[in-house]
């Protein structure tokens, strides 16, 4: 299922840096020659990926994708209040989204915000566990066993969900267990890097967990270094290291060539250091 069809520039014809912003297109993220360039880009896979080197842009559109369709987000703050994505509200407010069917479920992802998750979680267990104890101290009979129960019932869903510890697990099984609990068929997926936490072996097992979403009517949008991940069957790739971005097969990928010759011959690289 493809729920978002395009995203574009808001008026259609011109590029972004001449619109109303034209004043800061010497700031971030308007001074990217990606945003200067852009006109529109089409999905036509459920499966897209967002490829190119660290300044590229690629995860700057996928974060102002996030914000324009008010996405979820899974470890940092809300879409609209999170001061680390104000560049990404700014370039969202000159962007046009074209739904093909309108989801809101779905959520967006960043790598580093996942260690936020896992530090949130813990606090929000020990602080059910803390108030469960309070609640003895306030209230007695009846009362005393609604109130514990409501909270210990809390603490328990979240270590169904994520275990007693999310810091006792490797990050690879904490990232599995969050998309377990947290995928749902119908959602509009957008994760920057999740490759980040999984080992090779990992990155396989979320290659099937796509296909059974996508199976589910799932949509995904994945800025990826990853050519694990960017081997998805059918999957369309979108180079942003050219303006505007183009589909590129994955065989011509740099990330894939380079890959391929350091894994045939490494010493060829590492002679020289």
């Amino acid at each position: 299922m493809i729920h978002l069809r395009a995203i574009a520039c808001g008026s259609g014809q011109s590029p972004i840096a001449k619109k109303q912003f034209a004043n800061k297109n010497d700031f971030f993220p308007f001074n990217l020659p990606i945003v200067k360039t852009f006109k529109e880009i089409n999905f036509h896979s459920p499966v897209t990926f967002f490829v190119g080197e660290n300044g590229s842009g690629k995860s700057t559109f996928l974060e102002a994708i996030a914000a324009g369709v008010g996405s979820i987000t899974v470890g940092g703050e809300d879409i609209h209040q999170d001061k680390t994505l104000d560049h990404a509200r700014q370039l969202a407010t000159q962007l046009k989204f074209v739904w093909q069917k309108k989801t809101r479920r779905g959520f967006f992802l960043r790598a580093e915000d996942f260690f936020n998750f896992v530090r949130r979680m813990k606090t929000l267990s020990q602080e059910l566990e803390e108030q469960a104890l309070e609640y003895e101290q306030k209230f007695t009979g009846y009362g005393l066993g609604l109130a514990k129960a409501s909270a210990l019932g809390q603490k328990a869903a979240l270590t169904q969900k994520y275990g007693e510890n999310p810091d006792a697990n490797s990050h690879g099984e904490t990232f599995f267990k969050l998309f377990h609990s947290r995928f749902v068929p119908g959602g509009l997926y957008l994760l920057d890097e999740p490759e980040a936490a999984l080992s090779p072996l990992r990155q396989l097992a979320l290659l099937s967990m796509l296909k059974e979403m996508i199976n589910q009517d799932s949509q995904f949008i994945i800025a990826t270094h990853s050519p694990i991940l960017m081997a998805f069957p059918e999957a369309t790739i979108l180079s942003f290291d050219v303006c505007p971005p183009t589909e590129v097969a994955y065989n011509e990928l740099e990330h894939v060539s380079l890959t391929k010759a350091f894994l045939n011959n490494p010493q060829s690289f590492l002679r020289h250091l």
